[in-house]
């Protein structure tokens, strides 16, 4: 039977970008399909009881930059920790990426690139020219993607992913969903992988 995790995310998510790579390296160990689904953070913070950045105590804003600068170091990737443009609107680059997982494009690229302008280059990636650009760089034709974001079935295929998110209890970005069960942030990837080693029987809440 084949394995498939979903992948809950927001290119606005530094954790998103610092997990990505390892995420698809787990994936093509263990011959399992990701499935990108790009969601609306915003809207499942305020159904989960997450609050945005700017208004969390500053004792956690403070640990977010801690915890950032540790991952940069494991994960050996580049990280601006104060971008020029955050926070911005990701949705364009979101409902890109949707668009490529639903066509069968270069999805997971695409993201790697998204992430990538916004945490290492201070590109906007709420920009439709960036957007253009990256779609570009990795092959994408794109006039039609970003024509197609506007399309009816991609737009509730953005609002799919957010109630699915919802109903598998996924509380942040990124998250990946093994069999129903969620594991929030890109730390819990090890526990991802264990569970891909071993074909556990999902665990449930109690």
């Amino acid at each position: 039977m084949s394995i498939q995790i979903d992948y809950f995310y927001t290119h606005l998510s530094p954790w998103a970008y610092l997990g990505h790579q390892a995420l698809l390296d787990i994936a093509a160990s263990y011959g399992a399909a990701i499935h990108f689904r790009p969601v609306n953070l915003g809207e499942v913070f305020a159904q989960t009881g997450g609050l945005p950045l700017g208004q969390r105590h500053p004792a956690r804003q403070a640990y977010r930059f801690i915890e950032m600068q540790r991952w940069k170091e494991k994960r050996a990737l580049p990280l601006t920790f104060k971008p020029a443009h955050f926070p911005t609107d990701p949705k364009l680059s979101d409902l890109a990426a949707v668009v490529l997982q639903e066509t069968g494009g270069p999805v997971a690229s695409f993201s790697l690139k998204a992430f990538q302008a916004i945490w290492a280059e201070d590109r906007d990636i709420g920009d439709p020219d960036t957007v253009a650009q990256l779609l570009d760089a990795v092959g994408g034709n794109a006039t039609q993607v970003l024509e197609k974001t506007q399309d009816p079935a991609i737009l509730q295929s953005f609002e799919e992913n957010k109630k699915r998110a919802l109903s598998w209890g996924v509380i942040g970005s990124p998250a990946y969903v093994l069999n129903a069960e969620p594991f929030w942030g890109q730390d819990r990837l090890d526990l991802l992988e264990d569970a891909l080693r071993s074909g556990r029987v999902p665990y449930r809440p109690l």
